[in-house]
C-alpha cells in the first residue's frame, strides 16, 4: 500500500482554507442578507446577532460535513484508500481546470457554481431575517455549496482521513475557522461603518482572480494527492 499516514502541515491547511474562504456564494448571500437587514433599519446589535448566527450555521454544517466525510474515508479498507485518493485527486484537478477556465471565460460552458434553482431559493430565504431563518439560510448555503465549490475542502479531508487523530480534528476545526473568517470580517466592517456598496464592488472586481487562485491551488493539491497515493512522495 502506497498511501502514507501523514497529516498536512498547518500551513497547507491555512493556505487551502484561506483560498477556499474567498467563496463568492457564502460571501454573496451574507452581503444580500446584510442589505435586507439594513433596508429594514435593523440595529447594529441585531445585525451582528443575525449575521453571527448565519456564519455559525455555515461553520457548523461545513464542520459536520467534514467530520462525516472523514469518518467515511477512515472506514474504507486500506486497499481501497489509494484508489480513492487518486480518484479524488483527478476530480480536484478537473475542478481546478474549470475554475481557471472561468478566469478567462466566466459563465461559459460548465462552471462550478450553485445551480440557478438553488440560487433562487437562497434569495427567497434571505428575506426571512429571523433567528431560525438565518440559521437555516446558513445551513442551506453550506449544504448546497459543498458539492459545487467544496473541492479544496475535499482535498484536505482526504489528507486528514489518512491518519485521523485529535490533531487532525483540530486541523479540521482550524480549516473551518479560516473558511468563515472573511464572513466575520465583512460583518464587522459593515456593522462599524463600511459601505456595503464598496464591499460588493470589491467582490465583483476580484471574482475572476478568486477563480484563478482556487484553480491553481486545486490542480497543485490534486497532483499532490495522487503522488502521495502512488508512493512517489513519502513524507516519512
Amino acid at each position: 500500500m502506497a498511501v502514507e499516514a501523514f497529516l498536512p502541515t498547518i500551513g497547507t491547511v491555512f493556505l487551502t482554507a484561506a483560498i477556499d474562504s474567498i467563496n463568492p456564494c457564502a460571501i454573496g448571500v451574507l452581503i444580500l442578507m446584510i442589505s435586507v437587514l439594513l433596508s429594514g433599519k435593523q440595529s447594529t446589535s441585531r445585525l451582528l446577532l443575525l449575521g453571527g448566527l448565519y456564519i455559525f450555521s455555515v461553520f457548523a454544517v461545513y464542520l459536520l460535513a467534514g467530520l462525516g466525510l472523514t469518518y467515511f474515508f477512515t472506514t474504507l479498507p486500506l486497499a481501497v484508500t489509494e484508489y480513492i485518493s487518486i480518484g479524488v485527486g483527478l476530480l480536484i484537478i478537473l475542478a481546478g481546470i474549470l475554475e481557471i477556465k472561468d478566469y478567462f471565460w466566466y459563465g461559459r460552458w460548465f462552471s462550478l457554481t450553485i445551480p440557478s434553482v438553488f440560487a433562487k431559493k437562497l434569495h427567497n430565504y434571505t428575506s426571512k431575517a429571523t433567528f431560525f431563518g438565518v440559521m437555516f439560510l446558513g445551513a442551506f448555503v453550506a449544504a448546497v455549496e459543498l458539492p459545487c465549490t467544496g473541492a479544496p475542502y475535499l482535498a484536505i479531508i482526504t489528507l486528514l482521513s489518512q491518519y485521523f487523530d485529535f490533531t487532525a480534528f483540530l486541523l479540521l476545526i482550524f480549516y473551518n475557522i479560516i473558511f468563515v473568517a472573511p464572513l466575520i470580517i465583512i460583518l464587522f466592517m459593515v456593522a462599524f461603518g463600511k459601505k456595503l456598496h464598496d464591499i460588493k464592488r470589491w467582490k465583483q472586481a476580484n471574482k475572476p482572480y478568486m477563480r484563478l487562485l482556487i484553480g491553481l491551488l486545486l490542480i497543485a493539491m490534486g497532483w499532490l494527492l495522487m503522488l502521495i497515493a502512488n508512493g512517489t512522495i513519502n513524507f516519512g
